[in-house]
This record gives structure tokens, C-alpha cells and sequence, in this order.
């Protein structure tokens, strides 16, 4: 009998494993690669990327996981905050000041200053509402984010805008997976708040792509590792719990004392045919939006106006925000090098409208938009491309959501959760997730080998 199952490679599952690595585990990912939706790939100097791009700092349970596994994560030097629409580029600057610098029609400009005016007040409570208070736990805190204006939607907090102003405050908004008549006014200042850089410190890249931390705690456990294999049902005994999966057409299962259930929350409904039926019922409940990346390759040789720019929002494109993963290269290097490489994000809607299309057609799309804002040559100078896609990838906080939230975190007995469904702080949510689940089950292994249970 295992220790422990941990189900999902990705981020909160491996993050899981790591903090269970000294007990006898096993890891079952359903997948052909681990990272679930965190993937780069390295070329050279620069990588490929087409999941999570930005990762929490000092204090945080990243920073924990990053200082115990030896991978290399730095401040993202470049701007976050640049701008591309209606033929305008705004490279830097305090976003209050865009709809005076984006070309746009005077009742526009003034519709869009009136309602930048409210979310820069709504972003004022959220910082209240998210600073972390002496004594606290972190239940709490994420309990009381959850309830921030979760009792309408984002569009009805800001109510009816212009065209102009409803596509820059879209552009924000909807990096969270969901769109304004679906987050919550609270999830949509949150997302404001993230972007000003205010309250979540949401602002590191990892050196060499973030597949480097799921890929080195990956190395460490290879061995506890079993790919292909899809869990069919996790079912609870009195003192185990036993795992049905399928593995290269044959059907086997595995018995743990307690497993880490590290899949998305429709998955984790599905195959927990047994947890409480409240608690299967808060999972189905959970919403996602879906994903559409493409990371483009360059071979430029001289410097680029973009060098010094990490992120561009990009209203009324197929994409809304375009990302320089050569920053961190850039930040660094005294000499520039030639190539470069950058990554289109399509979430919410503008995600639906091209997953269904085929790779080639996304690709052209995404270029298009891509060299428009950019020019200088630069859809010559791309020598790799390639897209990828998540139907359910970023999990979105809804009307109502906070109330899902006790039931959620309570678990069940020998099954503990992790995943970003459980929090609001992206990849900040599956690491602490991760981690907090693996040390529950440690916490219940190491009783039962006191009391002699084991």
C-alpha cells in the first residue's frame, strides 16, 4: 500500500509530490507530459511559452517551492503595462492615464475616464480587502477575496460603457478566463488590481521558462511518475483509499492511504464518485474559460523598440495581451543577441472563437495581429510558431462563487484537494494548494505511524 496517490501532474500535483517526496508515492498523470498547463520548451537562449507566464514573490508559497527545488526566478524587467489600439502604442505610463492617450471620440473619452474613474476606486477597496492581516490564516483571507463584490457581475458593476471603453476594459478583464457578464465585480478590480501591480505581486518570470520548475521537480520524482495512466473513480475505505485507472489499454488500480486529488474541478467531480455529495456538487459547480496560445520564434538580429517591453495589452485583436518572453534575456544581458521570442494569449471569448480552429489558421491570425502592433519587420523575422490550446483553463471566481468556497477547502477524510479552482492567485493558488494538501496527508501519515495505525 502506497503512502499516497497524487492525482495530476501538474503544478498543484507535482507541487504535492515534491512536499510528500520522502514518503512512499506515486504520481499518475493521464497525460503524455507533466505541467499540465504550465509548458515551455527551450531554443537556445530563449524558450517557447504557452501557459503560466507570471509567478509570485518573496513570502509566497512559490517562493518557497522555487528555494527548495533550485529554480532561478527573477522580477520581470520590462514594462507590463503597454498599450496597442486604435493605431495608438502606449509603451508605459499609469493605466488612469490611457483613455487620455488612446485616439477614441470625446463622448468615448469621456465615458471611458468616467468608468476608469470607478474600477481605480473598486481597485482601492480590493487592496483593502486583500492584504494579508496579522494572525490570519489563508483560508480566511482568500474566504473574504472570494466575498469582495461577488454578489453581481463585472459588466454590472460598470454598468453601460462605449464600444472603445467596453474593449479596453475587456482586454483586462478577461485575462482572467472569463468574460465581463460572467467574473465577478470582485475577480474583474481583482484583475485590475494584478495589473497595476497592487496587493498580489504577481510579477516574477522563471530563467529558462516556467516549465523549468515543473520539469525539475518532474527529474527529481521520475521514478514515482506513471504517464497515460487515467484515473477512472478514487473510492474512500475506512482506512485507505483505492484508485481504479487506465494505463496502455489495461485496466489497474493502486491502494494509498490518502491521495492528493490535483485535476481540474470537473475531472475531480467525475472521478470522486464517493466524496460528500455537497462537495461533489460545489466541484461541478466550477466554472472555467478557455485558452488559446501561440508562441512565435524570431531571428532577428539587431535591437527591437519591443526590447524593453514585456507586456502589451491589445484591444479589438484576436489575442489580448501579446508577452516578450525574451525579457528576462533582455534584463540580463550587457551585449543584445540576436532572436527573440513572444507569446499571443487569446482567453473568455476571443479563446472560443479560434479553439475550434485549426492550428494553421490560428497561427496566421495571431501573426497578423502580432505584426501590426509591432511592424519593423517582424512577422519576416519569425522562424518557429506553434499554437496550443486549453478548453478549461483558467478557472474563473463568478456570482456567487464565495459561497462554494467552506465546502470546497473542508475536503474529505483521506482525499485532500489542490488546484487554482481553490484560489484566486493563479499559479500563487496551485502551489499553496499543493503544498497545503500534501502536508495534510503528512500530517495524517505521520499520526498513524505514531500511533502505530501503519
Amino acid at each position: 500500500m502506497k503512502d499516497a496517490v497524487i492525482i495530476g501532474a501538474g503544478l498543484a500535483g507535482l507541487s504535492a509530490a515534491w512536499r510528500l517526496r520522502h514518503w512512499d508515492t506515486v504520481v499518475l498523470e493521464s497525460k503524455d507530459r507533466v505541467g499540465g498547463r504550465i509548458r515551455s520548451e527551450r531554443r537556445g537562449d530563449y524558450w517557447l511559452n504557452w501557459g503560466g507566464h507570471v509567478f509570485a514573490g518573496p513570502g509566497s508559497s512559490t517562493d518557497t517551492l522555487l528555494n527548495e527545488t533550485g529554480v532561478t526566478a527573477q522580477e520581470i524587467p520590462g514594462s507590463l503595462k503597454a498599450l496597442s489600439m486604435n493605431g495608438k502604442f502606449i509603451r508605459s505610463g499609469h493605466i488612469a492615464t490611457y483613455p487620455l492617450r488612446i485616439p477614441m471620440p470625446l463622448s468615448s473619452r469621456i465615458d471611458t475616464m468616467r468608468a476608469g474613474l470607478k474600477i481605480v476606486s473598486g481597485v482601492a477597496k480590493y487592496t483593502g480587502v486583500v492584504r494579508k492581516r496579522p494572525g490570519e490564516t489563508g483560508a480566511t483571507r482568500q474566504q473574504r477575496i472570494y466575498g469582495f463584490e461577488n454578489d453581481r457581475s463585472f459588466q454590472d458593476y460598470l454598468g453601460s460603457v462605449s464600444e472603445d471603453a467596453a474593449a479596453l476594459f475587456k482586454t483586462t478583464v478577461t485575462r482572467s478566463g472569463g468574460d465581463m457578464d460572467q467574473i465577478s465585480a470582485g475577480a474583474g478590480l481583482g484583475y485590475f488590481s494584478l495589473v497595476l501591480g497592487i496587493g498580489q505581486g504577481l510579477n516574477r518570470g522563471i530563467v529558462g521558462g516556467p516549465s523549468t520548475l515543473t520539469g525539475s521537480i518532474a527529474a527529481v520524482l521520475e521514478d514515482r511518475i506513471e504517464l497515460g495512466a487515467a484515473v477512472l473513480e478514487v473510492v474512500r475505505r475506512k482506512d485507505s483509499v483505492l484508485v481504479r485507472y487506465q494505463q496502455d489499454g489495461v485496466d489497474r488500480e493502486v491502494e494509498a492511504r490518502t491521495v492528493v486529488l490535483a485535476t481540474t474541478a470537473d475531472v475531480s467531480h467525475r472521478i470522486g464518485v464517493d466524496l460528500p455529495e455537497e462537495l461533489r456538487s460545489a466541484l461541478a459547480q466550477i466554472k472555467y474559460g478557455p485558452h488559446v496560445t501561440t508562441a512565435f520564434l524570431t531571428d532577428e538580429a539587431t535591437a527591437r523598440p519591443w526590447d524593453d517591453i514585456y507586456a502589451i495589452a491589445a484591444p479589438k485583436r484576436s489575442f489580448a495581451i501579446a508577452l516578450n518572453q525574451a525579457s528576462l534575456v533582455r534584463g540580463a544581458e550587457t551585449v543584445r543577441r540576436p532572436g527573440g521570442s513572444f507569446m499571443t494569449f487569446s482567453p473568455a471569448a476571443l479563446g472560443r472563437a479560434l479553439i475550434e480552429k485549426p492550428e494553421e489558421e490560428v497561427i496566421k491570425t495571431h501573426l497578423a495581429d502580432l505584426d501590426q502592433i509591432l511592424g519593423h519587420g517582424f512577422a519576416d523575422s519569425v522562424v518557429e510558431a506553434e499554437s496550443d490550446r486549453w478548453r478549461n483553463a483558467t478557472p474563473y471566481s463568478f456570482p456567487g462563487r464565495a459561497k462554494l468556497q467552506p465546502t470546497l477547502v473542508r475536503g474529505a477524510d483521506r482525499v485532500f484537494l489542490a488546484g487554482d479552482y481553490l484560489g484566486t492567485l493563479y499559479t500563487e493558488s496551485s502551489i499553496t494548494t499543493g503544498l497545503s494538501a500534501g502536508q495534510e496527508a503528512i500530517s495524517l501519515l505521520a499520526t498513524e505511524q505514531q500511533t502505530g495505525r501503519r
